[in-house]
């Protein structure tokens, strides 16, 4: 996630940090050279341009336009509930930490709240399609019974059974065993709520329309700016290129919000968090410092 301070004039005209204009570069580039090539054309022929008109490009820039808004807030919507499913991701972990003190077991305890640690790098290692129980395996007591095909879940089954055992041996109140159930009941709503994002995106023929449109307003564009704008044109095509392609790139970006792109999560640092919160429960010090922002990026 891309972290500044708010912009003067000269970063909102020169920055490249979280700029998506490195990944629609080309795409800009083809658009203006072909702009130019149509303005040397009608210099040359100007009587096959007196038909063109640019009503229809102005009609059909205004539909693309809203059409477009719909999708990004789609994409948008996924980024802000993945945010929110990791915040609660936190607050279920230090709700746990608080209720676990009844645990008089030290060692027992430990190892319950490491393991939640493990569940938070498993569920960020899986989100990013990387290996989940490598991530969580430093922070596992035993992984014997945790299927790799489910790191996460198998993390809250085994702890979830340790607190029945407690409970049925009377070490917890059942008060006591239902609260800390409630909290790994939250953690793996977090985890169905994040692959629900994962594993639904945005339905492809929307998409793809939306793509097609793009291309086919932009590289037509230049046939109706060419006679009334001449040399401007592949300026103005470039604008709007930057624009269209720009939003349409934006939200790719945005629609899958647990990757390793500048404008994803920065899962990295709220895992660290959880690590931080879990190591001070526990009364470890000192505590591994918290993640910055490098280069403006904070992972």
């Amino acid at each position: 996630m891309i972290v500044h301070s708010r912009p003067d004039v000269l970063r909102v005209l020169f920055t490249l940090k979280g700029s998506i204009i490195k990944r629609i570069a080309l795409r800009c580039l083809t658009v203006t050279l072909l702009a130019a090539l149509i303005v040397l054309v009608e210099r040359h022929f100007p009587a096959f341009f007196y038909p063109v008109s640019a009503t229809p490009f102005t009609l059909l820039g205004l539909s693309l336009s809203i059409f477009m808004s719909f999708r990004n807030n789609a994409c948008y919507d996924r980024w802000w509930e993945g945010r929110k499913a990791w915040g609660m991701l936190i607050i279920e972990t230090r709700s746990f930490v608080r209720e676990s003190v009844a645990i008089t077991d030290e060692q027992l305890r430990s190892q319950f709240l490491r393991s939640l640690c493990g569940f938070a790098h498993a569920l960020n290692a899986r989100l990013r399609n990387e290996d989940d129980l490598a991530a969580a395996r430093p922070w596992l007591a035993d992984t014997h019974g945790i299927s790799p095909h489910n790191v996460c879940d198998g993390i809250l089954r085994q702890v979830g059974a340790q607190c029945s055992q407690l409970a049925e041996q009377n070490h917890i109140s059942e008060w006591r065993y239902t609260l800390l159930e409630q909290r790994l009941t939250g953690l793996s709503q977090v985890q169905a709520t994040c692959e629900r994002i994962k594993g639904t995106p945005l339905p492809f023929p929307y998409t793809l329309l939306l793509h097609r449109t793009i291309y086919i307003f932009c590289l037509l564009l230049p046939f109706a700016l060419a006679e009334p704008l001449g040399w401007l044109a592949p300026l103005f095509t470039t604008i709007v290129g930057y624009t269209f392609f720009g939003l349409d790139a934006i939200g790719n970006e945005l629609e899958d919000p647990f990757g390793r792109d500048e404008n994803d999560l920065p899962t990295d640092a709220m895992v660290r968090t959880i690590e931080r919160d879990v190591l001070a429960g526990l009364g470890v010090e000192p505590l591994p410092e918290a993640l910055q922002p490098v280069d403006h990026v904070l992972s």
